[in-house]
């Protein structure tokens, strides 16, 4: 099931919620620096940690940390593309989505809170982004039925989330 709401990624009664990270796991800024704020010190830390270990984030490689003091149990880090307007770019943020969900299927996840990945500071068309999330999110939920959980994407201005809503209805 996919729904669409307007909100704080932070806040939602979700399993794990997607950070749109960056390859170091940095998470000074956007979506990366809300979930540190309200997930607390640790989630920075497990991240640092997972990088010393694994290294930088690549293409299509999600990773996984407790999310502190949040509702939600565990974060999955992902990096989207940063947009250069190539035919590459629906192609890999696409990857994007789909390591995002197989990383909750991995945690036993059942619902799963996901931003616009890189349609912030890595510069994705907004409207091009929700596309591409939307279509790879139910390409996946259509190859994993066994799975049956929620995914649901969350925008912050209402405005966009009618957009979004609008997109999920017509790929049903």
């Amino acid at each position: 099931m996919i729904t669409v709401v307007a909100g704080d990624l932070t806040r939602q009664d979700t399993q794990v919620v997607v950070n749109a990270a960056n390859r170091q796991l940095a998470h000074g800024g956007g979506v990366a620096a809300a979930l540190v704020r309200a997930g607390g010190p640790s989630v920075q830390s497990e991240s640092d940690s997972w990088v010393a270990e694994h290294g930088p984030l690549a293409d299509g490689q999600a990773a996984v940390t407790t999310a502190g003091d949040m509702v939600a149990t565990w974060i999955v880090h992902v990096a989207g593309p940063i947009y250069s307007g190539s035919d590459d770019d629906p192609a890999k943020l696409a990857a994007t989505v789909t390591a995002a969900l197989d990383a909750v299927v991995s945690l036993n996840a059942r619902s799963v809170a996901m931003p616009a990945i890189s349609a912030g500071i890595y510069g994705y068309p907004i409207d091009e982004a929700l596309a591409v999330i939307t279509d790879a999110a139910t390409r996946w939920e259509a190859d994993h039925p066994e799975w049956g959980g929620e995914i649901r994407f969350v925008a912050f201005e209402a405005e966009v989330a009618e957009r979004w809503h609008k997109l999920v209805g017509a790929a049903s």
